[in-house]
């Protein structure tokens, strides 16, 4: 330092010296680099509940560390982990801007912090209202004892940590530790990620965070070591999170919920695993994926400020569960290190939602405008389901009202609150847009949601009348009556156009799975227990599978990091007792450790394709009672798979469009003949062009307003 930079230093220091609680190293030796201070719980910008796990490298090994919070020693806070890193949890935080500065005798490090009240909103924009407290009916394990009523408004209840065992008992059941100092002679025993061999007990944390009640998990034996804390783990624990997704979609809103997605899965445990979920992580509880978002990254600060930072990751769930993984990864990138969706979708509000209101159209023409006139094999064809149940299963005829305001109000939820056209038109509304509407934004004239709901210009059965599964005068009179949605989801003549504002937005922030955010850089394994040919008809159609692997091609050139596998239904659609679903994991677990272990040259995406571990392989089990796997890359209309799991589309792959699905709203052409297998007489022209005034569906370009993400870690507070 030059005598001149020198003295404007002294001089500095001598007039902080006067007043500052605690000096730090602005005067100290300038050859001492400024500590890394990372922090480890969440993201400086989104702490909530006013503390954070700090770490601090120092640059000088075997040094002191000295920190301030927004001026206030916190050095105590901070013990020594390694020859060069500290680590502690800094408490105290203000609600909004905080400062924090560490150094080690040398220059500072300057980390600015925003805090949250821990009851949130965080990024998910204004809470909403009404919300239903379900603290008293949730239970802490099961047949355990219930939560108990809620302190405040927000549902909030004081954190408490409860030890049960896995008993010996067929079938076996976990039961609350009464001595956490005496192992009760009928527990089972596991092997620990010690290696030794322990009794199957667990540390179960219960309580709320963001309105949500959330759990955590692990093998613990209270009897043989102390509490974990962050600077010493459970020596059962091998250091790894599996984060639990649970589905459903319909009611779930204005509710806390008193289910999670499950912490105490046994085969999950066994191997050693941390588990974490909360009730707004089911969608059956609340369908967002905006909130689940929030309530994940807050469950997951809490579970790192109580047990340290895990290795990494690993999301589990089927269904609303698959919603909240793809989305997650790709919107919140850093949340989950590898996702292992099943049942999958790409997304609640297109994927799911454009297939099932589709058809609900169709069905309503087939069975009310035209009943008796379109056989079944027709029906199948142009509604794109392997049996015609399909169309009609509650899950789809019924659940495509999970856009209506008025069918699926939870019953916590008062009647007198709740939205009717006729006497209570201010009232509640119990809607999938109206549960993203911080995201969508309000219809000025209605105060309602604006909907990105479209169906203008679509050829219903297209791919089935050049098939010549259908005639030209059937394609004409589906597409001429099939209608739409009026406001409140009732049948009406005119068809769907939606809202471009919030058709831009669904684009931009996520709500449609870009799939090129944070997804491309992490391992996928999308595993399918097959239910297309569930006898009863079933919403989880395998396509939807390949529409997001399309997604993904489309977005990054490549799905190299995604990887197929299916089985029959024998384990139904998602279970920890499938051999395969759990050699996915253990193989998810091979592929993230190798990625972290990689200090080779390339992207993050290179990192993941090259790392890929040899013993997970595409393909799908026989339907034999002693399944064998076959091998194979995966294709929706060819290959040994496809024959025994056949991949029918969804109504819109139907009518022409590609399997991506991601078309909010379709640019029109005008009508082309060349477009059409059939020939069509010049009355049956007309009457085309009298269907589609306007033109229909250019599939090969892009949608109208589509576009990337505008960013990940958006905020709508």
């Amino acid at each position: 330092m030059n005598r001149k930079n020198r003295w404007i230093k002294l001089s500095i220091c001598s007039a902080f010296a006067v007043s500052a609680t605690l000096m730090l190293s602005a005067c100290g030796p300038d050859l001492i680099a400024a500590p890394d201070v990372e922090i480890l719980s969440s993201k400086p910008e989104f702490v909530s509940g006013g503390d954070a796990l700090v770490s601090v490298k120092v640059k000088n090994s075997g040094a002191q560390v000295r920190a301030a919070l927004n001026g206030t020693d916190v050095s105590s806070a901070f013990k020594k982990v390694s020859d060069d890193v500290w680590v502690g949890t800094v408490s105290g935080m203000k609600v909004g801007a905080n400062t924090l500065v560490a150094d080690s005798g040398g220059a500072p490090s300057t980390v600015n912090l925003i805090n949250f009240p821990i009851t949130g909103p965080i990024f998910s924009g204004p809470q909403q209202k009404p919300f239903a407290c379900q603290t008293a009916t949730f239970r802490i394990y099961p047949g355990g004892p219930f939560l108990g009523a809620e302190k405040d408004a927000n549902c909030s209840v004081d954190t408490r940590v409860d030890y049960v065992y896995l008993n010996t008992a067929k079938p076996a059941a976990f039961v609350a530790l009464a001595n956490v100092k005496d192992v009760p002679k009928d527990a089972t025993t596991v092997t620990g990620a010690d290696g030794k061999s322990s009794p199957f007990i667990v540390r179960i944390e219960t309580g709320t965070v963001n309105r949500s009640i959330y759990q955590t998990a692990m093998l613990h034996n209270p009897a043989s070591s102390d509490a974990p804390n962050p600077f010493l783990a459970s020596p059962i624990w091998n250091k790894k999170l599996v984060y639990t997704f649970g589905g459903g979609c319909t009611g779930g809103w204005y509710r806390q919920g008193n289910t999670t997605g499950g912490v105490l899965d046994v085969p999950i445990l066994a191997l050693g695993y941390a588990m974490a979920s909360s009730s707004l992580n089911v969608f059956g509880n609340q369908c967002g994926d905006l909130l689940a978002a929030e309530s994940m990254a807050m469950v997951k600060e809490r579970f790192i400020e109580a047990y340290g930072k895990p290795k990494f990751t690993i999301g589990w769930g089927c269904s609303g569960g698959s919603y909240q993984q793809h989305q997650i990864a790709d919107n919140y990138p850093g949340l989950l290190d590898g996702i292992l969706p099943g049942c999958s979708f790409p997304e609640v509000g297109f994927a799911t939602v454009n297939s099932i209101t589709d058809m609900r159209l169709l069905g309503n023409y087939f069975q009310n405008t035209a009943p008796g006139t379109v056989s079944d094999e027709k029906q199948k064809a142009v509604a794109g389901a392997l049996l015609k149940e399909t169309i009609y299963t509650s899950t789809v005829y019924r659940g495509a009202l999970r856009i209506a305001p008025d069918e699926f109000c939870p019953a916590e939820l008062p009647v007198a609150l709740r939205y009717n056209a006729q006497t209570n038109p201010t009232g509640v509304r119990c809607s999938v847009y109206d549960q993203i509407v911080n995201v969508l934004g309000k219809d000025p004239t209605t105060g309602f949601p604006r909907r990105p709901l479209d169906n203008v210009g679509i050829q219903y059965g297209l791919r089935a009348l050049n098939r010549g599964q259908i005639s030209v005068d059937e394609f004409l009179t589906i597409n001429e009556k099939v209608g739409g949605y009026d406001v409140d989801a009732r049948f009406q003549a005119a068809r769907n156009s939606a809202d471009l504002m919030a058709t831009k937005q669904a684009y931009q922030t996520g709500r449609l799975t870009s799939g090129g955010g944070g997804l491309k850089d992490i391992p996928i394994i999308d595993y399918r227990g097959y239910s297309d040919d569930n006898p009863v008809g079933d919403i989880h159609q395998r396509y939807h599978s390949f529409s997001m692997r399309e997604r993904l091609a489309k977005a990054n050139g490549s799905a190299a990091n995604q990887v197929m596998v299916v089985e029959d239904f024998r384990f139904g659609y998602y279970s920890s007792a499938s051999p395969l679903l759990m050699k996915s994991l253990t193989d998810m677990d091979k592929w993230i450790t190798a990625i972290q272990s990689d200090t080779g040259t390339g992207s993050a995406f290179e990192k993941v394709v090259r790392n890929k571990p040899s013993s997970l392989v595409e393909g799908c089990n026989t339907r034999d009672a002693q399944p064998s796997f076959i091998a194979e890359t995966q294709q929706m209309e060819s290959g040994k798979c496809a024959a025994i799991y056949p991949v029918p589309g969804a109504p819109r792959y139907e009518a022409g469009a590609a399997i991506a699905s991601d078309i909010v709203k379709c640019t029109l052409k005008p009508i082309a003949t060349s477009d059409y297998k059939a020939t069509f007489t010049a009355e049956q022209s007309a009457k085309l062009n009298k269907i589609f005034p306007t033109g229909v569906c250019n599939w090969a370009v892009a949608g109208v307003e589509q576009q990337g993400l505008r960013g990940t870690w958006l905020s709508f507070n």
